[in-house]
């Protein structure tokens, strides 16, 4: 929190309409630029919400400012080969999508690097006990609108074909201010003029000498959100004490007596001891992987050699946490560990990932795990999307798809608002947002982080009753079906 700001921090219901600054300001000598509407963040969520608000019709007159500390051209996705892909995808809902298409933006997504899957199996890696989702044995179709395969339950893609398809959207329309390259210096309250009252404007002065002023701020600047900050809203949580490790790789040719086009379709997750470790499709060959687990064995894998970091992957599929164990103890040799723990192994071909056999020079990274949870997403004339105001687990893929539906939301609230001739900034007219996803959020959170905990339970009771569950839950097309609509965001 900025150091000039004195706040008295309220409950989390009443923030936004009860909060009470005391404020010692230093104010620029120029006065500031005037905008309805500045973004602070250029990642999917700011460059969804800027885009949505310039697409329609209600909102395309405001004057919005993006402000993003890093080049945008560099979050392109340019003669970029095939046989290349980022470490960095997401799993998008038929909701996402479904929002993208809206503001027009899928228009001019890179098909040919977007690859559908129609079926997840997930399964214990203690007891083997598994479940497997598609819609089809639930009876319920995912898709929302014309044309799209009713049997999709996701859509893998790499962060940068978003941003790119963003980009290239917001070109169309034209009309906002970009300012990237350009760091928030500062951010502080604006002061009454003799032509102006801006004492409830945030102001912010920018590396580039610019000082703009905002009617509405808003935060979609990452999990240290200065913006946030600036409001004084608090976001609790804890670390993991896990790293997500990632890294692009190549499929092994599947065994004659497997689907070729099912496996490429169908989305794998294990959940070991220190953590699920995921399979998911691109198109071709190519899976991204990520995999949850200790610091040390991340660090580990990273140092290994490409044949025997992928045989660690292979084997985390395959073989028992004990064994599993055994490789991530030594410094080199689980190519020649795997192959003959598999001869004693009873592995069902069917039912595990195709064999990788490559790894993309340079795509194996790791970065830290943690849950935060922002104690509200609005203040006075400031609101908070994405990771800013909320960061997840991994192992329900649904990051940038909570993000996706805080800027749908908002978007739908600052539209009414506008026709209604409120003021976009005010806290009455910005509690709707957080009343719709505050709670969704939290829910979602909650689960993942249950599940989380769960599943890092090695032995005892809790092995056999998750087992039980997860085995019941199974043979319950409709539970299913149920938590597949809660997840793709389609109820």
């Amino acid at each position: 929190m900025l150091s000039r700001f004195q706040i008295r921090l309220p409950s989390r219901k009443l923030f936004s309409r009860h909060t009470f600054y005391r404020v010692q300001r230093t104010y620029a000598t120029q006065t500031p630029e005037l905008y309805d509407v500045v973004c602070v963040g250029g990642g999917p969520a700011g460059l969804s919400l800027v885009t949505a608000l310039r697409a329609l019709s209600a909102t395309s007159k405001l004057k919005i400012a993006l402000v993003e500390g890093q080049d945008l051209c560099r979050n392109r996705l340019e003669n970029v080969p095939n046989t290349e892909y980022s470490n960095r995808c997401s799993s998008l809902t038929p909701a996402s999508l479904h929002f993208l298409k809206e503001i027009g933006a899928w228009n001019y997504i890179n098909a040919s690097r977007i690859q559908p899957y129609h079926s997840m199996e997930v399964w214990d890696g203690v007891s083997d006990s598994r479940i497997s989702f598609d819609w089809a044995s639930v009876g319920m179709p995912a898709a929302k609108t014309p044309g799209e395969d009713s049997n999709i339950i996701a859509y893998m893609t790499e962060n940068t074909n978003l941003t790119t398809a963003l980009l290239k959207r917001l070109e169309e329309v034209g009309g906002i201010s970009i300012m990237d390259n350009t760091r928030v210096s500062n951010i502080e309250l604006g002061q009454d003029t003799d032509t102006l009252d801006l004492r409830s404007w945030p102001i912010l002065t920018l590396s580039n000498g610019r000082s703009i002023a905002a009617r509405l701020l808003i935060g979609s600047d990452g999990a240290q959100s200065p913006v946030r900050n600036f409001a004084g809203i608090e976001s609790r949580g804890w670390d993991y004490n896990r790293h997500g490790l990632v890294a692009t790789l190549r499929l092994a040719a599947p065994s004659s007596s497997i689907n070729p086009q099912t496996q490429l379709r169908t989305a794998y997750q294990r959940f070991l001891p220190t953590g699920p470790i995921a399979l998911l499709p691109l198109p071709g060959p190519y899976a991204t992987l990520v995999w949850s687990t200790l610091p040390s064995h991340a660090t580990h894998l990273k140092s290994l050699s490409p044949p025997d970091f992928l045989a660690s992957v292979n084997a985390a599929f395959r073989l028992s946490p004990v064994d599993i164990a055994y490789l991530h103890s030594i410094p080199s040799g689980q190519t020649s560990e795997l192959a003959w723990r598999l001869q004693h192994t009873r592995v069902d071909a069917a039912r595990v990932p195709p064999e990788v056999e490559g790894v993309q020079e340079g795509s194996v990274a790791s970065f830290p795990l943690r849950m935060r949870h922002a104690a509200t997403y609005v203040g006075e004339r400031v609101a908070l999307v994405g990771d800013a105001a909320h960061t997840v687990h991994p192992l329900a893929g649904q990051g940038l798809n909570q993000g996706q539906g805080d800027v749908a939301a908002l978007v739908g609230v600052i539209e009414r608002a506008v026709r209604e001739g409120a003021d976009i900034g005010a806290g009455m007219a910005l509690e709707a947002y957080d009343a719709e996803r505050w709670a969704q959020n939290n829910m979602l959170m909650g689960v993942v982080d249950k599940l989380h905990k769960l599943y890092s339970v090695e032995s005892g009771p809790v092995v056999g009753l998750r087992s039980l569950g997860l085995s019941a839950v199974d043979k319950m097309g409709w539970l299913k079906g149920f938590l597949m609509q809660s997840a793709a965001g389609v109820r």
